[in-house]
Order: C-alpha cells, then sequence, then structure tokens
C-alpha cells in the first residue's frame, strides 16, 4: 500500500485457470478508484470451453486482459504485450485524477497472488519493446520474487516502467477448496499441502471435468477414483522408483519399490504444464 500512491496505475496478475479463486479481495480493495488493468495469464492452461467464466471474472471493474503466453483480450481477442502498453497509458491519460500534464512517464505496479507469472510479464514486455533480456528473476515456484525491486523499464515510446512484487495470498482463505485450487497452480509450496494430497484432489478436480487425459498418458485401462492406482502406473510409466533394504532371515536384500511421493510430484509437474490437459480449476 505505502507504493500505490507514487504509481500511475496497477497491473493486477491473475491465473486464466482459477479466475476466482486467484482473486485476492485484499489487493482489490486497496486499488480503489486507481485505473487498472485485470490480467488473466495462462490461458494456454484453461479450458477454452470455459472462458466465459474468465472473461466474468474479469469484467468488475476496469478492463481485463487476457494473456495465455501470450494472447489476450479487451473486448476482442488481442496479443497482450502488444496491447498492454497502450491500454495502460490510454487508461492514465483519460483518468482525470492521475493525469499529470507534466510528466512523460508511467510507474506501473504489477501485483497478484505468488507464481501467477509477474515477473514473467515483465520480462515478456521488456523483451518486445526494448529487445533486451531478463530484468528480474522467475521460476515455477512461489517465493522467487522476495521483496519490492526497483523499477524497471519495459517500453521506450512512451516511457513505461514497472515495479515486480512479491506475490501476496489473502490472509485468510475462504475455505479448504480454494487452498487446494491454489496449491495446484503453485501459489502454494507443495510441502505445505502435501504432495499426496493435492495429487488426490487433482484426480478428483479432472474426473469431475471429465478431463481424462491422464489415462492417455500413463496407460491406465480407464478413469478411475482410486489414487494410489493412479499414482501406480504414474511410477511405472515416468520410471520413479527406489531401492529399499529389507531384512529378510537371509541378511539384507535390496528390492526395487515404485516411489509414490515422486509419482504423486509428477502427477503434479504434468497437470502444471499442461500435459494432462486444459483445466480450468473454478
Amino acid at each position: 500500500q505505502y507504493l500505490l500512491p507514487c504509481q500511475h496505475a496497477v497491473v493486477l496478475l491473475n491465473g486464466a485457470h482459477i479466475p476466482l479463486s486467484g482473486r485476492n479481495p485484499v489487493l482489490q480493495e486497496a486499488l480503489g478508484i486507481r485505473p487498472h488493468v485485470l490480467v488473466l495469464n495462462k490461458t494456454d492452461l484453461a479450458d477454452p470451453r470455459r472462458q466465459p467464466v474468465s472473461a466474468r471474472a474479469g469484467l468488475a471493474g476496469g478492463p481485463w486482459v487476457a494473456a495465455g503466453r501470450c494472447q489476450a483480450a479487451v473486448t476482442a481477442l488481442l496479443c497482450v504485450p502488444l496491447q498492454i502498453v497502450p491500454l495502460v497509458a490510454n487508461l492514465v491519460g483519460n483518468s482525470p485524477r492521475y493525469h499529470r500534464a507534466e510528466s512523460t512517464e508511467y510507474s506501473i505496479l504489477v501485483i497478484g497472488v505468488p507464481n501467477v507469472g509477474k515477473s514473467s510479464l515483465i520480462n515478456s514486455l521488456r523483451r518486445l519493446h526494448l529487445k533486451k533480456g531478463k530484468a528480474t528473476m522467475v521460476g515455477g515456484e512461489p517465493g522467487i520474487t522476495k521483496a519490492v525491486l526497483t523499477r524497471i523499464q519495459v517500453c521506450e515510446k512512451p516511457l513505461m516502467y514497472l515495479v515486480d512484487t512479491p506475490g501476496v495470498l489473502p490472509p485468510k482463505l475462504g475455505d479448504v477448496e480454494t487452498g487446494m485450487k491454489l496449491a495446484l497452480c503453485g501459489a502454494i509450496r507443495d510441502h505445505l499441502v502435501g504432495e499426496d494430497i493435492m495429487a488426490d484432489y487433482l484426480l478428483y478436480a479432472l474426473n469431475k471435468q471429465q478431463e481424462f487425459g491422464y489415462v492417455r498418458r500413463y496407460g491406465l485401462p480407464e478413469a478411475c477414483d482410486n489414487i494410489e492406482s493412479v499414482l501406480r502406473h504414474v511410477a511405472l510409466a515416468q520410471g520413479r522408483t527406489q531401492k529399499v533394504k529389507v531384512l529378510t532371515g537371509t541378511g539384507n536384500v535390496n528390492v526395487t519399490m515404485l516411489n509414490y511421493p515422486a509419482a504423486a510430484y509428477e502427477f503434479l509437474r504434468d497437470f502444471r504444464a499442461g500435459r494432462l490437459g486444459r483445466v480450468t480449476l473454478d
């Protein structure tokens, strides 16, 4: 909040596959009447048949942009890196409260839940408009950005700076299912929830939406709701085994066993990479 007074506008980043669960109401309340854009990132992971759900989630105030690494929509589908800079500039220019005739630069705050792609968006805009490399670290797990960074230039004309921030979760989640959805999408560290519990919920979510890509990928005879059976096939398909010493009457014997924790991790990783199909969890 202490950064907001010196920002011209805010880019609120959210995952298109969790358009409702990924919204932090505390961040939305802090925006007030400040010009802001809602960017729905990772639409390539979301179910294309359920895009209207994501669209409605983005029409709660201010324009919205659907970015699928990289695809966008304001009222029509456009390419996000090409449209977000002029869109923000137009918003600020048309806002009497924040329009400053003597100011020739824009300072934009980028906020959202952890691991939603804030740093990736900044690097993408920087590559596109300035033809320069990474300015901020990215990673596949939450907590890569640990502090508010200095302003990062992403465009020359107009002169625009973006400020990367750490992901922020609500102080209290509405329910357990919301927490599970956030964990599946990498907003909460896996070990805090447990890979086995997350894998079980993921199987439930896939079956509920009749998304049976896991059956084909891991060679199951048919869809099932037994997570142990699924993880057995994952371990066999991905070669996730471990050697364990077993005490017998003739001494210690090394036995090769299936590594279920590693299989659960592979199951989650395949989902996050879109290899099990495009799924919108909300």
